[in-house]
């Protein structure tokens, strides 16, 4: 009686571990966001275990019953289509629920495009905000931005390809013109990131064909990062563990 959160690869299927493959070898049944996609993966690596369609649409009631299967004792793998369930894809309610009704959860660590594409950004690592996929509408996804206008963390966002100009538009509109990058095909053999300012960006992706989902990295506020930089160190010292 287990819930395993399994990462899948994010492209690159030799980036599925070893932990990873012996779990989904070991459990009863395998919930998948889409079963068609990890019914590939299962077929790759010779691994026969039902499916069960677990996704944003039927998240309710599937998780109701994942969550009977797992009180009767049987083991539950959860993968999405790439990456990590609950991050920008389903999984919260489910590992709620089971955590309230006492079930084991544990996860099998794996492949992440928002710490790649961090990463690989240039930009500052040591505190960074991970805002998932923005509003589609111009209006709210501004609103959106501006709640890290003033942050002095760097920003991650998820998009598609099909609104990344748009994106980038009121990214340049909200933030200025600051550092940023621009993240695709991550692992895969045409992976690239661009680098530049927002501007350059935009300008770089206009009139392109543009596929695949997009990771992309803003820099925080300059301002609060020099705030930051000019306060005092703190009075209080720290005792390090013998």
């Amino acid at each position: 009686m287990t819930l395993y959160l399994i990462a899948t690869p994010i492209g690159n299927l030799g980036d599925i571990t070893l932990r990873a493959l012996d779990t989904l070898r070991s459990v009863d049944i395998i919930a998948s966001e889409d079963t068609r996609k990890t019914g590939l993966l299962l077929k790759h690596f010779d691994i026969q275990k039902p499916q069960v369609s677990f996704h944003e649409h039927n998240e309710q009631s599937a998780g109701r019953k994942l969550l009977s299967l797992l009180q009767q004792g049987q083991t539950v793998a959860l993968v999405t289509n790439a990456g990590t369930p609950g991050v920008s894809d389903p999984g919260f309610t489910l590992v709620r629920h089971a955590i309230e009704n006492g079930i084991p959860v544990t996860m099998i660590p794996g492949a992440s495009a928002l710490i790649m594409a961090l990463v690989l950004s240039g930009l500052p690592l040591h505190a960074f905000t991970f805002r998932g996929f923005a509003p589609r509408k111009s209006v709210a996804r501004r609103r959106f931005f501006d709640i890290d206008r003033d942050s002095p963390h760097t920003l991650i966002f998820y998009e598609s390809p099909f609104r990344l100009e748009e994106f980038l538009v009121d990214a340049l509109a909200v933030y200025g013109d600051r550092r940023a990058a621009l993240a695709n095909d991550l692992t895969k053999m045409f992976e690239q990131v661009r680098r530049g300012t927002l501007s350059e960006l935009l300008e770089s992706v206009k009139g392109m064909e543009l596929k695949g989902e997009y990771t992309i990295v803003i820099a925080g506020s300059p301002a609060e990062r020099r705030k930051a930089a000019a306060r005092p160190e703190s009075d209080d010292t720290s005792v390090e563990n013998e």
